[in-house]
């Protein structure tokens, strides 16, 4: 088949840009320090000199899909806990602090145990016991210094201070100028080696409220939230992040204490600092204040595999809302050959206006107002799923979102894509990775996630070859390997009007 004129330049374009990525490659590999302490932190340090300034990202690898059973919401609690500060941040009298905060949680518990009761539970007891509890928490307040460590960070130049906590692993982040570099490793070494649960029931309320706002009270979060609990029957995907709420409103500081110990243990993190900072002088630094971080096993692998699903799945959701459409076809996990493939699937499915779905469904059918696929839901560190959303335009139904994805599903495991769309994908690739190597923050993002997943950062350049070695031919051998109907878990809300509602206009009627 002939080449157009704008496939012939992308083609050019990709050749020069495959040169150019091992050229990047070699210089990165002059500026990259990547050391491996005794207690098992690997520490991975980039020289970029532009700017007296330095980002650094924190990757742990455990998030909510290792939170143990009857604990759903730990690891999320347990983020939102690392900036409360230290044993020696946050608090006036850390020692009278610690008698106060165990005093905390024997109330607690006692509490607990009374409000858990199936049967006998004393209505009177469990008052007095929550007094009990809230006097103990009220003492302990009274050591807390609120926000010191947030407010010590930026009073010396930190912006961005963020964290996240993915299915898949936890990630902490932020910038400062290079001259504050020791500072940081003291504050960031310290909340990994020596966090205190301080405030933790007033925290974890906090993250109740964020369950009702983004699971409770969202169409999307209940549709979602259901979507997984059907897909997945024994892998813990099938959990939401936040947490149930019936065990994330019982969890302990206890318990994320032991949750601490487990998992963030030197030897399950990795930390990419990236800016002006000098490898001969920055790394013995670092090798201070993060190799005296006591040294803990590796946590175990998860032996939970989810069984191979041998029947289309479903859920049906009626309620007064907007119509949805979810559906969704497991996949392997990202060290899979095909991963590659999955991801040009979802470019050429989804990457803008000129993608299929877009086309179709809203440009020229016009029956949604949003069309969607996107591969690697909810985590792909372990077998996720590549799902397909859309939202229908006013007077069409999620039945015609899910009639006109097959078809555009079916295309593409009957008739190859074209010359223009696997070429433009390769190009966007291309740009998606050199935008997250464009600034500090994105390529210690990107050399702490893959020293992370592959023991080594130059799997990052190696994607690039992945990306180019995708054929038209493995896009329908995947898409007809993928999305079958046995694979295929569904999700549709359907608008319901309120019973109320439906009486009242029956009886204006």
């Amino acid at each position: 088949m002939r080449f157009s004129s704008a496939v012939r330049l992308l083609a050019l374009f990709w050749c020069a840009t495959l040169a150019a990525f091992a050229q990047d490659l070699a210089s990165f590999e002059k500026r990259v320090t990547t050391k491996v302490l005794p207690n098992g932190l690997t520490i991975v340090l980039c020289q970029r000199p532009e700017a007296p300034v330095f980002s650094y990202f924190t990757i742990v690898d455990a998030g909510s899909a290792n939170d143990p059973g009857g604990e759903s919401g730990l690891a999320h609690m347990f983020e939102h806990l690392a900036f409360k500060g230290t044993k020696d941040i946050g608090t006036t009298d850390y020692a009278a602090e610690k008698v106060a905060l165990d005093k905390v949680e024997k109330a607690y518990a006692a509490y607990d145990t009374e409000s858990l009761k199936r049967v006998g539970r004393d209505p009177e007891k469990l008052k007095q016991l929550h007094a009990a509890f809230e006097q103990a928490v009220a003492e302990a307040q009274k050591y807390v210094i609120p926000n010191q460590f947030t407010e010590i960070a930026e009073e010396n130049g930190a912006v961005g201070l963020n964290a996240e906590t993915s299915l898949d692993a936890t990630q902490y982040f932020w910038s400062m100028p290079s001259n504050r570099l020791q500072l940081w490793a003291y504050l960031e070494s310290d909340r990994i080696a020596n966090p205190v649960p301080r405030e933790f029931y007033k925290e974890r309320d906090v993250v109740m409220e964020e369950r009702r706002m983004r699971v409770d009270s969202s169409p999307i979060g209940r549709m979602v939230e259901q979507f997984l609990a059907t897909a997945y029957m024994a892998h813990p995907y099938r959990r939401p992040g936040v947490g149930w709420a019936s065990e994330l409103s019982h969890i302990t500081a206890t318990e994320a204490d032991a949750f601490h110990k487990e998992y963030y243990v030197p030897s399950n993190i990795v930390i990419a600092v990236v800016g002006d900072v000098d490898p001969a002088q920055a790394m013995p630094v670092l090798e201070k204040y993060f190799g005296a971080i006591p040294a803990g096993p590796k946590p175990p692998e998860m032996t939970t595999v989810e069984p191979p699903q041998t029947a289309e799945k479903s859920v049906v959701i009626q309620e007064p809302t907007q119509p949805l459409y979810l559906e969704g076809y497991h996949r392997p996990d990202y060290r899979d050959p095909d991963d590659a493939v999955y991801d040009a699937i979802q470019d050429i499915f989804s990457n803008g206006r000129t993608s299929r779905l877009y086309r179709s469904l809203v440009r020229d059918q016009k029956i949604a107002v949003e069309a969607e696929g996107f591969s690697g839901f909810p985590g792909d560190k372990y077998p996720g799923l590549f799902a397909f959303f859309a939202v229908p335009a006013p007077g069409h139904t999620p039945q015609e979102m899910r009639t006109a994805i097959h078809k555009e599903i079916d295309r593409l495991k009957t008739t190859d894509v074209s010359d223009e769309e696997l070429a433009m994908f390769k190009t966007r690739a291309r740009a998606d990775i050199l935008r997250g190597l464009a600034d500090n923050q994105g390529l210690a993002e990107q050399l702490a996630t893959y020293q992370l997943r592959y023991g080594d950062w130059r799997e990052l350049f190696n994607q690039l070859k992945r990306i180019d070695a995708v054929s038209k031919a493995d896009i329908r051998r995947v898409a007809n390997k993928t999305f079958v109907p046995t694979n295929r878990t569904y999700t549709m809300v359907e608008f319901h009007a309120p019973e109320q509602a439906r009486q009242t206009k029956g009886g204006a009627q």
